[in-house]
Parts: structure tokens; C-alpha cells; sequence
């Protein structure tokens, strides 16, 4: 049983890996993207915007799909689609090739992400301590590897499906095969027969999700990717206008903050199991918002860079955490807490960029960044939705359950 667990925690934490790959690969070369189809500015927003709206929608799809189908099985393929959709967008020769294949890529990666962290909550339950960080670790170094090769391929002009191609055909097998181990859930069904949801006690035990319970997750959710599409959107042209840094120094930032985020979620786990789910949210939300407020009075470049590092430390541990959160609210809906959940993922990278560019251009950029400093700082009055919820025997921790959630997609 063990083993099972070892090996479905591995291959999940190869899905992670390749969709930060595949998801880097797609954001970083969006001016190449415009400059082969021709894409106007006015035109290009509306392609921006359509892949996390139908993102949004994959993910629905994916809470009534669950009902049916296993995650896993959703997973297994859903990933495929992104990475052919990827290629696709690399490949096409007109607008009406890239709208159909970033619809494609949106709708997969709803059903992916939420697929993703739905066996990913499963499999922290059966582990009984927090691992959720390590997988979303390992998609910030995916994010990294593909936002390099993403450079590589600019700096030798190399053409979209060129860089594409590689990866796909490298990346393809790899998780199809890594597939075969996928584990998910058994108990939330056994579990969801304990009565009806209520609003207090244990919401969790009935068959369906009490949003007004689930509400301050999905506020967290919505304002954490606000903060986390303002550093993506915003970093290098605030440090270019804003701070006079060079157009070169301007790009660093970013890059730090994935660097930042990747080693705050690979030490993230071990902050939850020594001092609780509850305490780490709280540290994350109290360091991105001091990271945005001294971004907004940064007197130089270094300074603002500083400020953007802070926020990667911050903002790292927010959304794994707000998943296992899910999960350990519903213990008996885990997976449609997460799918729902996973919808305001989308819900604050279509508000954030624009809110910050909106405000940005009516008032100040300087100001605008203290709006992602409130929002964050909501998070630290919800810090106690993150705590572990009683469990029927009394305890109030997690345990493990791995009698509940210890078959592969493979049947082992």
C-alpha cells in the first residue's frame, strides 16, 4: 500500500511538473503568438481572455464529470489535450486554427488543474500530513524550465513550433505512462453518507458543498492569483516606468519571484507540519502584503525587486493551501469543493491584470499596487477556514487514510 502511495504521488508530481512547463511555454511567448497570426492589440485580449473563461468552464464540467468518471481518468487525458492544443497554437496558420486550439487548451487545462489538485488532496489525506506544497513546487519548476526554454527559443528565433515540438514529444509518453499510477479517492462517497451539509459542525459529511462555507476559500483563491497575475502582468513594466530600471533589469523579477516561489513551496510543507496550516497561511498573506507595500514606495529598481521576492515568498503557499483547506472542509465532497474551488483560480487572473492596469492608468501604478496588498491581507482575517477540521472520532487532525484512498487508475 505504501508503494501505491509512493508511486501516485510520483507521476502526480510529473502531471504538475508538465503543466507548468507546457502553461510557461504558452504566457511567455505570447508576442511571438501575435506576431505569427497577425493578432491585433485590440484582438489580443479577447484571446487572452477566452482561455481562462473556458478554463473556468472545464473545471464546472469537471465537478459533474467526477460523479462518473474517476479523476484520474480525467486527468489522463485532459493532459494530453493540453499539450497537442500547445502544439496546435505553435503550429496553426490562421485565427480561426488558434481560437480553435486556445478554446482546446482552455477547456483541458480547466478539467487538468482541477483533476490535478483533486488526487493531490486525495493523496495528502492518505499521507495524513501536508504534501499538497510539494506538488505545486514542482510546477513552479516546471513553470521555470519552460519559461527558459521559452527563452531559448526567442533569443535563436527559432519558429513557435519548433520550440513546441520538442517538449511534446518528450512530455507526451512521459505522462502517459506516468498515468498507470495515478491514485484516487475511495472514502468520499462512504463518507458523503453520513447525513446532510450544515452549516456548522461538519459541513463536510453531507453529500453536497455548502458554498457559503466554501465562500472564504474562494475569496482567498480570488485574490491570491489577483496578486499572482499583478507580479506576472505588471513586474517589468513598473520597474521600466515606475522605478527607471533598464529594459534588461526589468525582466529579472519575475524570475526571481518563480525562483522564490518554487523554494517557499518546497519548504512549505515542513512549515505546516511544525506549526499548522493556520500559522503559514497567516506568515504568506503578512509577507506578500509587506512585499506589494514595498513595492509602492520603492524608491529605486533594487528596492522593487526586493518587494516582488517578498511576494513570491507570500503568495507561494496561499493556493495549496487553500486546496487542502477544500478538502479537509468536505472531507465527504472533497472533489466537488475542489473543482469549484478551482474556478476563482480563473476568476482572479481575469480581474487582476486588468484592475491593476485600470487603476495603474486613472490614478497611479504606485497606487494601484496597494490594492493587491489589501486583498492579500483579507486572507490573514480567513487564516481559520485553513484550520484541520474535526474528524468524527474526535481528533483534530488529519489522518491518515490509507484504506480510503489506496487504489491506482490502474487497478492496483
Amino acid at each position: 500500500m505504501t508503494e501505491v502511495l509512493r508511486r501516485g504521488r510520483a507521476s502526480l508530481a510529473l502531471s504538475f511538473f508538465a503543466q507548468g512547463v507546457a502553461f510557461a511555454l504558452l504566457v511567455t511567448r505570447i508576442p511571438a503568438i501575435q506576431d505569427r497570426y497577425g493578432v491585433s492589440d485590440a484582438l489580443l485580449p479577447v484571446f487572452l481572455a477566452a482561455v481562462p473563461i473556458l478554463a473556468g468552464v472545464g473545471s464546472v464540467a469537471t465537478e459533474r464529470l467526477v460523479k462518473r468518471i474517476p479523476p484520474s481518468r480525467l486527468l489522463r487525458w485532459s493532459q494530453p489535450v493540453v499539450l497537442l492544443a500547445l502544439l496546435g497554437v505553435g503550429a496553426g496558420d490562421g485565427l480561426a486554427v488558434l481560437g480553435f486550439a486556445l478554446a482546446l487548451f482552455g477547456l483541458a487545462v480547466g478539467a487538468l488543474d482541477a483533476s490535478m489538485n483533486m488526487l493531490g488532496v486525495s493523496l495528502q489525506r492518505a499521507y495524513g500530513r501536508s504534501i499538497m506544497l510539494s506538488f505545486h513546487a514542482v510546477y513552479s519548476l516546471g513553470g521555470i524550465l519552460g519559461a527558459s526554454l521559452a527563452w531559448a527559443g526567442a533569443h535563436w528565433h527559432l519558429a513557435l513550433w519548433v520550440s513546441y515540438l520538442p517538449v511534446v514529444l518528450v512530455l507526451l509518453p512521459v505522462v502517459l505512462v506516468g498515468s498507470r499510477w495515478y491514485v484516487d479517492g475511495k472514502g468520499d462517497e462512504a463518507e458523503a453518507e453520513g447525513g446532510a451539509a450544515s452549516e456548522t459542525g461538519e459541513v463536510g459529511r453531507g453529500q453536497g458543498v455548502v458554498f457559503k462555507a466554501l465562500l472564504p476559500l474562494c475569496l482567498v483563491m480570488t485574490f491570491a492569483y489577483i496578486g499572482d497575475s499583478t507580479v506576472s502582468n505588471w513586474s517589468a513594466k513598473y520597474l521600466q516606468d515606475v522605478l527607471g530600471s533598464s529594459e534588461q533589469l526589468a525582466t529579472v523579477p519575475y524570475n526571481v519571484y518563480m525562483v522564490t516561489t518554487l523554494i517557499g513551496r518546497a519548504l512549505g510543507d515542513l512549515g505546516v507540519r511544525r506549526f499548522g496550516a493556520v500559522a503559514v497561511v497567516r506568515l504568506g498573506a503578512l509577507a506578500a502584503a509587506a512585499g506589494f507595500a514595498v513595492v509602492a514606495v520603492a524608491p529605486g529598481a533594487w528596492a522593487g525587486m526586493g518587494g516582488f521576492t517578498l511576494v513570491g515568498l507570500g503568495l507561494c503557499v496561499l493556493v495549496p493551501q487553500t486546496f487542502a483547506a477544500a478538502g479537509r472542509l468536505f472531507p465527504g465532497a472533497s472533489d466537488a469543493a475542489v473543482a469549484r474551488l478551482n474556478v476563482f483560480n480563473y476568476v482572479g487572473f481575469l480581474v487582476g491584470s486588468p484592475l491593476v492596469g485600470a487603476l495603474g492608468d486613472a490614478w497611479s501604478y504606485r497606487g494601484a499596487m496597494a490594492v493587491p496588498m489589501v486583498l492579500v491581507l483579507v486572507t490573514f482575517v480567513y487564516a481559520r477556514s485553513f484550520a484541520p477540521q474535526p474528524d468524527r472520532y474526535g481528533g483534530g487532525h488529519e489522518r491518515p487514510r490509507t484504506a480510503d484512498v489506496g487504489r491506482g487508475s490502474n487497478g492496483v
